[in-house]
């Protein structure tokens, strides 16, 4: 039986060319405003380290923001990179959030350090170690959660019995493989490592063993997603997304680019390939284009919840993709839920 698909979107809170951080973060909130009034889920965002050009470094604070400027919407992390932080301090600082904005609260998870070497090692001497200690910190995390800690001689206050779901995140077989077997909720960023995703949400769904968060496996998806009015305006704004991730390539850190009229030249063979293979998972077009597309990787991944992001130089363009793309998800929810009536 086909259900509906909600919608949320990951910001990753980048700073576009000649703009700066004040900027980007009133463009975040009223981003997440929008959102928030169009009837989108979640509102995540991500932790990211020694990058001029992100935003996002102090994710916690930045979430909490966020939260106190909108009404309804799940706010949370997508996600919060556990081996630069104490699993206590991660309890306590999102019990906090989760009484202060109850039943709108997030945690994900990841293993990565958001950063590169040198900065994971001075934000957390023994990054390492504790990246490989990823599954026995997430248990931490839980214990510390749970009621049951009660008794223990460490307890995480005010966090101790407070709801807060917790998401795996990843990329690989292996945090299929975690969240399979903790029971646990699992995102998949295919908006910029797509390649094992099928296997993973295979793996995920085969292997899950039901837990005191859920009884029945649970998959978003999150993807990169520009909507605009025809598919060669999409796909012009489209083109700060190709030139950041041949940025990313290039170890070459700039400001979010604005667009470019063609992409021709600008890369050698190898590079497209390899901004290819990471932006493959991304759906750019008018509203009929990315329906017809989005319908088609919905029903081939069988996921449960849909996140974008949407990395666009220009701020109204992308407020405008935003809300054509809940006018996607919308149509293409009438139609899963008229053939659920038409089955029945």
């Amino acid at each position: 039986m086909k259900k509906t698909i909600p919608i949320s979107i990951l910001e990753l809170a980048v700073i576009s060319q000649d703009s700066n951080a004040q900027e980007t973060f009133k463009k975040t909130k009223e981003l997440a405003q929008l959102a928030d009034r169009l009837g989108y889920k979640r509102f995540w965002l991500a932790e990211h380290h020694n990058m001029a050009h992100v935003a996002s470094t102090a994710t916690v604070v930045l979430i909490g923001y966020i939260a106190s400027q909108t009404s309804s919407i799940r706010v949370g992390s997508g996600g919060i990179m556990l081996p630069n932080h104490a699993p206590l301090i991660v309890a306590e600082q999102f019990g906090t959030l989760e009484i202060l904005y109850p039943n709108r609260i997030d945690l994900g998870l990841g293993r990565a350090p958001g950063t590169d070497g040198l900065t994971a090692q001075a934000i957390r001497k023994d990054f390492y170690e504790q990246s490989q200690r990823f599954p026995q910190n997430v248990e931490a995390l839980e214990d510390f959660f749970s009621t049951d800690n009660a008794a223990a001689n460490v307890r995480a206050f005010p966090a101790e019995g407070t709801n807060v779901p917790i998401w795996i995140l990843g990329s690989s077989i292996d945090s299929a493989a975690l969240a399979a077997a903790k029971g646990l909720r699992y995102a998949f960023a295919g908006h910029f490592a797509p390649k094992q995703m099928y296997q993973a949400f295979e793996y995920y769904r085969e292997n899950f063993e039901p837990s005191n968060y859920l009884n029945k496996p649970k998959t978003m998806a999150c993807v990169n997603a520009i909507v605009a009015d025809t598919d060669q305006e999409a796909e012009k704004i489209a083109t700060s997304l190709t030139q950041m991730f041949l940025n990313l390539i290039r170890n070459d850190r700039k400001a979010l680019q604005p667009p470019l009229d063609s992409l021709d030249g600008i890369m050698t063979e190898q590079e497209h390939f390899q901004v290819n293979q990471m932006t493959a998972c991304s759906f750019v077009g008018s509203k009929t284009k990315v329906e017809a597309l989005l319908k088609q990787f919905i029903d081939y991944t069988q996921v449960d919840e849909l996140m974008v992001t949407s990395p666009i130089f220009n701020h109204k363009d992308k407020l405008k993709s935003i809300q054509l793309l809940k006018e996607v998800i919308d149509a293409i929810n009438v139609d899963r839920e008229d053939l659920v009536l038409h089955q029945n």
